[in-house]
């Protein structure tokens, strides 16, 4: 059984619907990769998969239990953490406060400066901890987004675009990262548009556009596959 399934969901804007019946697996200690062009509802998926949104159709459901009417706070004290495409970090706090706010809310909240030290050095970002959010770099403020999720201590983990502003050398240590955790029993659920990235790392990629699921399967199916090639790989 898949740690987090979706039956279905079906959200409209409108007259338009930006998810049509996705139905999606992620597997504990797996990596998934969602992927697609801009605006064929990855972001709405995410929201609607932590509870910011509600659909109009279909089920979440998260170890067996339905979620779906369930808010933010209830999924997350139930193991689920994201990450923003748009970054959601508290400027005027410097890195470790960041992941502070979050590791007092967690199930660590009792050693919550030890988990913090624990995530940093994993991150390999310990030498920016005093630095004010809105000072740093892209890529290492999206590591402190993601920084700031894991102190929560996941069971299912929902990145949305990571490894946006890194360089090679950063996107190389953060898969590394994501690989370790799915060793560890996490559920990893991947948005991103490096696709070397998504497809080193991803043991599952499903490929949505205009809200629709329209194709999936492990990464060299994938990179095989026509319709992903013409919509979203950019080949005839």
């Amino acid at each position: 059984m898949p740690l987090l399934h979706t039956d279905d969901v079906t959200v409209a804007f409108g007259g338009r619907r930006a998810l049509d019946n996705v139905s999606l697996d992620v597997e504990a200690g797996r990596i998934t990769g969602l992927i697609g062009p801009n605006g064929a509802g990855k972001s709405t998926f995410f929201d609607v998969v932590s509870g910011l949104r509600r659909p109009e159709t279909g089920r979440v459901v998260l170890d067996g239990k339905d979620i779906t009417v369930l808010g933010p706070a209830r999924r997350a004290r139930r193991g689920m953490a994201r990450t923003f495409q748009h970054l959601e970090l508290f400027g005027r706090l410097s890195v470790r406060d960041n992941l502070l706010v979050a590791a007092e809310l967690g199930p660590g909240r009792r050693h919550a400066s030890r988990t913090v030290n624990a995530v940093l050095a994993r991150l390999g970002i310990e030498d920016s901890c005093d630095d004010l959010a809105d000072s740093l770099p892209t890529g290492t403020a999206r590591l402190v987004e993601v920084g700031r999720a894991l102190v929560l201590e996941p069971r299912v983990l929902l990145l949305d675009e990571p490894a946006a502003g890194q360089d090679a050398q950063e996107t190389e240590r953060f898969a590394a990262m994501l690989r370790d955790l799915a060793t560890e029993g996490t559920a990893v659920l991947l948005v991103e548009h490096d696709m070397s990235l998504v497809m080193s790392v991803c043991d599952r990629i499903h490929v949505l556009d205009l809200g629709v699921v329209v194709a999936g399967g492990p990464p060299a199916d994938i990179q095989r596959n026509r319709t992903v090639l013409a919509a979203y790989l950019g080949e005839g």
